[in-house]
């Protein structure tokens, strides 16, 4: 059985009996790999410190003989982000942005999932406190449009009705985005200002400065994110790691 290599990104590591871990990787060329790393705990392990969680390196495995679990021979360690860990801010938006990946992501390839999930680790290894909040939402929107359910802003959800910039928009989780005037007034929306509405324009641009949100304006988007993933991505998982993000007063302190 030939052994497969990947780029991979470590989402979970869980204890599996009394010496191994079964893992959760991204990795750039074959989605999410489920595989078990044999002896990782053993004082001796070959994998050594390699697979901490958001770990970077070159994973070989082999591929299952019945089910999913693949068997992981070898992790080649590139990158361990540990200023990442060092600030509980960074880690924060780091763990929902590889909790979201795995639990929505699939086998299929998603290269540029991987490398947007790359970027934002890196970026957020040399992040202030401050500015880790909101790079965790430009990120975490850019994996949400990456997996194909990026909100409508410019025009209504329903309709398709064009919505002049500068003003307030309706804005609906449960209809995937903004609403016209007239579609708001049947269903449930927040009223988003026009300050807000810009904010979250740039947020969705891959290639925008970021924004200078203060602790209210932050809080905000978080819940409004967070409340999109839950009913548009998610579909009602748990996401434990997302939840925690949300309901910390960053930046706040």
């Amino acid at each position: 059985m030939a052994a497969l290599q990947s780029e991979a990104i470590v989402l979970s590591a869980i204890r599996y009996g009394e010496t191994s871990k079964i893992v959760r990787l991204a990795t750039r060329d074959r989605g999410i790999v489920s595989a078990i790393a044999k002896g990782a705990l053993r004082p001796r392990s070959r994998f050594g410190a390699a697979l901490q969680l958001l770990s970077r390196g070159t994973a070989q495995y082999l591929p299952p003989r019945h089910g999913e679990l693949h068997t992981l021979t070898a992790f080649d360690l590139q990158h361990l982000p540990l200023a990442v860990g060092a600030a509980l801010e960074r880690f924060a938006a780091a763990i929902a942005m590889a909790e979201l990946v795995q639990r929505v992501g699939s086998a299929d390839p998603h290269p540029e999932i991987f490398d947007a999930l790359d970027q934002a680790i890196r970026e957020l290894e040399h992040a202030s406190p401050e500015a880790a909040e909101v790079l965790g939402l430009k990120w975490l929107w850019s994996i949400v449009c990456l997996l194909g359910f990026e909100p409508a802003l410019a025009g209504c959800a329903l309709d398709g009705t064009l919505i002049p910039n500068g003003v307030p928009m309706a804005f609906s989780v449960s209809e995937g985005g903004a609403l016209c005037p007239d579609c708001a007034r049947s269903r449930a929306a927040n009223w988003l200002p026009a300050e807000d509405r810009a904010d979250l324009t740039v947020l969705l641009d891959p290639d925008a400065a970021l924004p200078r949100l203060d602790p209210r304006h932050a809080t905000a988007h978080r819940r409004l994110l967070a409340r999109f993933i839950h009913h548009q991505v998610a579909e009602g998982a748990n996401l434990p790691a997302l939840d925690f993000w949300l309901r910390e007063p960053w930046g706040q302190g």
